[in-house]
């Protein structure tokens, strides 16, 4: 097919698409029902688990794997992108990551504490499938929508990833609660691993259609090219000490990014954990619809967030977010009953996509002129994944010692430092 021009709605809407496509992996896999499937293999909330030579507490062990991929992730996406660049394919890189994640959601089917390591391979590639295929996916932007398009189509996307993903969980819901016995609603619930997998694949063939290869380029991969990301991330470094506005904005990002997403990937094992639930059909039934109302919500929050935006401005409006952030923090620390965990989803909803979508849009309007968007967006990633892999250590190390209350209370204060950071990026380029 013709190449589609920069800004044209079929480009914008074939680029959006994929958030419809890759959703389902965060709320399925990574928010809802993967949880809950995990707490299922013990026999108490307070039996341990061993690996890698090391005994710890459940939760443990899966927030030093997350934290570890994304490590991974954090050194791949500066190799994959240079290269990428350089060759001027980045779709097929974007495709090779769609298509790990996929098949590691499948290989969920097959979780065992029997074979615990082989198990959290399946894991690994899941996540390290979606946050490396994002890399490219938001590399686009700039690319795709002209700096005014920028701020809707960033919301668009996340607003057609809630509710496809809603639409799969409902789906993924009826499956295990239309079973009686305990057994049979875990088996539903590898089965829903597997339409993770199958709808992220599927879906996904839309967006690889329509989108651009990248910058046409007849370059192609030697010994000396491997490198190069690493080179353009030292280089985007040093063209960050030029601008200012980008260079603090970034350094706030790193802040309040890292807290957003520890709080993320880690509330529905905190709703298990610390809410007292009458039972397990309830607690099942009450997370899901916990982030069914977190997804819902976020809808109405990306939309209320890009008009807050464009008429208040996107540092003032991220102020606000990291705000009301503050006090859910605290709030979390007090919470015991399902009821006060219900408001907590609604609130965490409100500022869900709005902090996801508005601090993407904003990282892009900033960038100077430049054909090189990937090497930036990789920049911007690494930094995201770094300050996820240091929340997410530092939330394990406090709840191993503590507790989970404790983890959530202790992201205040990043919430707190990236307020005021964002009050020292200047309103205008310098």
């Amino acid at each position: 097919m013709s190449k589609l021009k920069k800004g044209s709605k079929k480009l914008l809407n074939a680029w959006a698409f994929y958030d419809w496509a890759n959703s389902v992996y965060v709320l399925t896999i990574a928010s809802s029902i993967f949880p809950l499937f995990y707490a299922s293999l013990f026999e108490s909330k307070n039996e341990l688990v061993s690996a890698f030579g090391f005994t710890m507490k459940q939760e443990t062990l899966i927030t030093i794997v997350t934290a570890f991929t994304f490590l991974v992730v954090a050194f791949l996406s500066p190799l994959l992108s240079g290269i990428a660049d350089y060759v001027g394919n980045k779709k097929n890189f974007m495709k090779f990551f769609c298509y790990v994640g996929s098949a590691g959601c499948i290989g969920l089917y097959w979780f065992n504490l029997s074979f615990i390591h082989l198990s959290l391979l399946f894991y690994f590639m899941g996540l390290i499938g979606y946050w490396g295929s994002l890399v490219f996916y938001n590399s686009y932007l700039p690319d795709i929508a002209f700096e005014e398009q920028q701020d809707s189509i960033s919301a668009k996307g996340f607003s057609m990833g809630y509710i496809g993903s809603v639409l799969l969980l409902v789906l993924n819901l009826v499956m295990v609660m239309s079973q009686e016995e305990n057994t049979d609603k875990i088996e539903m619930m590898r089965y829903s691993f597997i339409t993770v997998g199958i709808w992220w694949a599927l879906f996904s063939q839309y967006t690889f259609y329509i989108l651009p290869k990248g910058v046409s380029s007849e370059h192609k991969v030697t010994k000396d090219v491997v490198f190069n990301g690493f080179r353009e991330l030292k280089s985007v470094w040093e063209d960050l000490k030029q601008n200012l506005r980008l260079k603090r904005y970034l350094n706030a990002f790193f802040v309040f990014s890292m807290a957003v997403q520890t709080i993320m990937l880690m509330a529905v094992y905190f709703g298990e954990k610390e809410i007292t639930w009458s039972s397990d059909d309830e607690k099942t039934i009450g997370l899901v619809v916990s982030i069914l109302v977190i997804q819902l919500v976020a809808i109405g929050g990306a939309i209320l967030t890009s008009r807050s935006a464009s008429k208040y401005g996107n540092i003032n409006t991220l102020i606000v977010i990291n705000g009301i952030w503050m006090c859910l923090c605290v709030y979390a620390y007090f919470m015991n009953t399902p009821v006060q965990f219900y408001v907590a989803a609604g609130l965490v909803g409100l500022v869900m996509g709005g902090v996801q979508s508005l601090g993407r849009s904003t990282y892009s309007k900033f960038l100077p002129e430049t054909d090189d968007t990937t090497s930036y967006f990789s920049f911007y990633d690494v930094a995201e994944k770094i300050g996820i892999v240091i929340g997410m250590l530092i939330f394990a190390i406090v709840t191993e010692y503590k507790s989970m209350r404790y983890g959530i209370l202790f992201l205040f204060v990043f919430f707190l430092i990236g307020i005021i950071l964002l009050f020292r990026v200047p309103k205008e380029e310098l």
